[in-house]
């Protein structure tokens, strides 16, 4: 479908918009660039993303640079962007990238796949924008686009296998990346979830779903599962201006980021009782439950958290804990589940 790229990229080059990773016209972009801006990216907007890649560049410029850095380093300038997991495997792929590849990024498709963290869809992005390749690049805009224009009646996530198939047919062998890039702006702009702009889309002609009037039913998704609630204590400890923080584990949820000890996070209906968050209280001292709740969603949980606050005795010595001063507790990292914790513990 020449015309429908053609259109895209006639759009594209009066219309792009102008994102700090994203190269001048002409100018070929630098894939260290569009890799680690991709990685933002997933699951989360360009508005806040924007001031994050700006940070990062400005600390480490090069992909050596980010895999000379210690990995709490990456953790604690990720924090606030969630989806932590993304963050270690940013610093894994960076280590990868310059040991095994000298600091250059391989230009295939099916090699960046091979990355830690690199997905079907952060390939195919950065094997296009930065390498020219014609990959299929699908995200949550490009399927918006592409459900409508054929119409296609399949649920996500079912139907994305038949989604990248038009995405390959309609994806030009010149200029493959800004293609992408002009499906992704026209996305977040003309073609919305509610009340598309279909008299501006440069494509509207050949769009099926405006042709009957249904743009705003595609994509056809399954119904949401009912995400669970699950209830949990959380231990403010302090010592001389210190509160003691925890250590978590590399692996999991909030992997290697700070955090507070607390009972286990279950899905349940009431909070654990007293007799159950003793035996995770971090020190013998004692401890005064407050009745108000932190409340913070994950992708597949709610979590509702209470506060136990003690004063301990001495500053004790923890396998997996350290103490950090409470008025530089902003400086750390923490997670935004925690720093609600912490909100807690001031009032």
């Amino acid at each position: 479908m020449t015309s429908f790229s053609d259109n895209m990229l006639e759009w594209y080059d009066r219309n792009r918009r102008d994102l700090p990773w994203r190269a001048a016209p002409g100018i070929t972009p630098t894939p260290y660039h569009v890799w680690m801006s991709e990685i933002m990216l997933q699951q989360t907007t360009v508005a806040t993303v924007k001031a994050y890649f700006e940070k990062f560049l400005d600390r480490w410029p090069t992909v050596q640079d980010m895999a000379a850095a210690p990995q709490e380093e990456i953790l604690k300038e990720w924090a606030g962007l969630g989806y932590y997991a993304r963050a270690r495997n940013l610093h894994k792929c960076a280590t990868v990238v310059t040991k095994e590849f000298g600091g250059i990024f391989p230009k295939t498709e099916a090699a960046l796949r091979a990355l830690p963290g690199v997905g079907d869809y952060t390939a195919a992005a950065v094997a296009s924008i930065a390498f020219g390749e014609p990959a299929a690049v699908v995200d949550g805009n490009i399927e918006r686009i592409i459900t409508r224009v054929f119409r296609i009646q399949g649920q996500i996530p079912k139907a994305r296998k038949i989604i990248k198939e038009h995405v390959a047919e309609v994806t030009p062998a010149k200029r493959p990346g800004d293609f992408a890039q002009a499906m992704m702006d026209l996305g977040a702009s003309h073609c919305s979830p509610k009340k598309p702009s279909c008299l501006l889309c440069p494509i509207s002609s050949l769009c099926a779903a405006q042709k009957h009037g249904d743009m705003e039913t595609y994509p056809r998704k399954a119904p949401k599962k009912v995400k669970p609630t699950r209830r949990a204590y959380s231990f403010w400890l302090e010592h001389d201006g210190h509160v003691l923080l925890q250590r978590r584990p590399d692996s999991g949820l909030l992997g290697g980021m700070p955090g507070f000890y607390s009972t286990t996070w279950e899905e349940r209906s009431d909070f654990p009782r007293k007799e159950e968050w003793l035996q995770h209280r971090p020190s013998e001292d004692y401890w005064k439950p407050f009745e108000e709740i932190a409340k913070h969603t994950f992708t597949h949980f709610h979590l509702e958290t209470k506060l136990l606050k003690a004063k301990a005795h001495e500053k004790y010595n923890m396998e997996d804990g350290f103490w950090h001063p409470i008025d530089q507790l902003a400086d750390i990292g923490l997670p935004t589940v925690f720093k609600k914790i912490a909100d807690l513990a001031a009032t």
